[in-house]
């Protein structure tokens, strides 16, 4: 099962991801590529971080599922990496934008259960949560992450779920009991 999680850039998607894996068993996530330089406190298990001309290449030789340029810099999704994660049999949980969303739920249709999620926040939180983060954007950066802000909330009614994160750890029981309730029905078993 794939769980997506899209929303703004500053609406708690990688914090509540991290909440999950910690907290459930067999919820895992997968790396996302990307030509973005790493920030202090990123993880590898967040980016496989490539030049641009290597992402360029994945994207020549059709090596991603889905992929997208944001603040300037490509995010992508490899299709190894995700085929051989779902042959694994786990839950993987990934932020991937509005229309990635689109087209990995086209792809994956008929072959494997996903699961979208949009987490909304207000966009005077979303600034405020922008220009308190630890690796504090620059104002020119916060525009441009705001002014995407109604394009994403124009794709809400593609989610199977909308949740309003104002609360982590509401937040997050609600979307543990989605994951266990849709992992239920489409295996017809508890975890």
């Amino acid at each position: 099962m794939l769980v997506i999680l899209s929303g703004v850039s500053g609406a708690g998607k990688d914090t509540i991801k991290r909440e999950l894996i910690k907290r459930m068993d067999n919820v895992i996530t997968i790396a996302s590529y990307t030509d973005r330089p790493k920030r202090e406190g990123d993880s590898s298990s967040q980016y496989n971080y490539v030049t641009k001309a290597e992402f360029e290449k994945m994207i020549e030789n059709d090596e991603l599922y889905e992929y997208s340029v944001h603040h300037n810099h490509y995010y992508g999704t490899s299709k190894k990496l995700l085929n051989d994660t779902i042959k694994e049999g786990k839950i993987i949980v990934k932020d991937i934008d509005v229309n990635g969303t689109e087209h990995l739920v086209e792809l994956f249709k008929n072959d494997v259960k996903v699961v979208t999620i949009y987490l909304r926040v207000p966009k005077e939180v979303l600034k405020q949560r922008l220009e308190n983060r630890e690796d504090k954007p620059d104002f020119k950066e916060i525009k441009l992450r705001l002014n995407r802000f109604d394009y994403e909330e124009s794709k809400i009614g593609n989610y199977d779920y909308v949740i309003k994160n104002n609360d982590l750890e509401k937040t997050v029981q609600i979307i543990m009991a989605i994951i266990n309730n849709e992992y239920k029905l489409g295996n017809n078993t508890e975890f």
